[in-house]
C-alpha cells in the first residue's frame, strides 16, 4: 500500500512537470508565430493579405482557388479566373487586379485598375489565339467610361433577375443588350497593335463608336481616318 501511494505521488509530480512544459513550450511556439519571420520560401494555392480586423486587401491564388471578387460588401458566386492577384479596397470590394494564363492555343496577361464601386477603366493587356493554324494577337492600352447611373452591384442584380425568369431565349436577349456600347460602358482609347497588325491610336466617342484612327498598317503604312458616328469613313490619308 505504502509503494503504490509513493506511485501515484511520483505519477502526480510526473504530471505537474510535464503540465508546465507543455504550458512553456506553447508560450514559445505562440511567440515565434506572432513575430515577423523570414521565409526562403513558401508553397501555397492561395494567400489571401489582410487587414488587422481580418478584411481581405489582396488575392494571390492559382486558378482553382482564385477569389470570385467582391461587390457592395457582397462576394460574388464563384466562378472561373486566371491565376494572379486581385486587389479590394477599403470597403472590401475588387478593385482591380493582376492576372494571366497560357498554353498552345492560347494567352494571356492583364493588369486592370477599377473604377470605384464599377468595373475596369484601364488595362495594359496582352491577348493571343490560335485557331486552326491562324494566330491573332494584340497587345496594349486600353481605356473604357463606366457609367455611374449603372454600377456593378446594380448589373449583377440585373443579370440575377434575368437567371430568375428561368427562360434562356430571355437571358440571352438581356444579355446582349446589357453588351451594347454606351449601355454600361464604352471603349475610349485603345494604344497598341491590334488583332489586324495595325499598330497605333484608335478613339472612339462616349457611345463607344470609332470617330479616329492613327495608325501603321500591316503593310507598313501610315494611316490617319476619321469616321462618323455610323462608322463611315469621313476622311482618309
Amino acid at each position: 500500500m505504502e509503494n503504490l501511494q509513493k506511485q501515484v505521488k511520483a505519477l502526480k509530480i510526473y504530471a505537474g512537470v510535464l503540465t508546465v512544459v507543455l504550458l512553456v513550450f506553447m508560450v514559445i511556439v505562440l511567440k515565434q508565430v506572432n513575430a515577423a519571420g523570414h521565409f526562403k520560401q513558401i508553397t501555397a494555392e492561395r494567400i489571401d493579405i489582410v487587414d488587422a480586423n481580418g478584411q481581405i486587401r489582396m488575392a494571390i491564388s492559382n486558378r482553382e482557388r482564385q477569389h470570385p471578387g467582391t461587390i457592395g460588401g457582397k462576394e460574388l458566386p464563384k466562378r472561373d479566373r486566371p491565376a494572379g492577384m486581385i486587389f479590394f479596397n477599403d470597403d472590401g470590394d475588387e478593385c482591380g487586379g493582376l492576372v494571366y494564363d497560357g498554353n498552345k492555343k492560347s494567352a494571356s496577361m492583364t493588369y486592370s485598375i477599377d473604377q470605384y464601386q464599377n468595373d475596369q477603366i484601364m488595362q495594359i493587356q496582352y491577348s493571343q489565339d490560335k485557331d486552326e493554324g491562324s494566330l491573332q494577337r494584340s497587345y496594349g492600352l486600353k481605356l473604357w467610361d463606366k457609367y455611374d447611373s449603372f454600377p456593378t452591384v446594380k448589373v449583377v442584380a440585373y443579370v440575377d433577375s434575368l437567371k430568375n425568369l428561368k427562360d434562356s431565349a430571355a437571358y440571352n436577349a438581356g444579355i446582349k443588350k446589357l453588351q451594347q456600347p454606351g449601355v454600361i460602358t464604352a471603349e475610349r482609347l485603345f494604344v497598341g497593335k491590334n488583332n489586324k497588325g495595325e499598330v497605333g491610336l484608335f478613339l472612339r466617342d462616349d457611345k463607344g463608336k470609332p470617330r479616329l484612327k492613327i495608325y501603321i498598317n500591316s503593310q507598313n503604312q501610315p494611316v490617319i481616318e476619321t469616321l462618323d458616328d455610323k462608322g463611315e469613313v469621313l476622311a482618309s490619308k
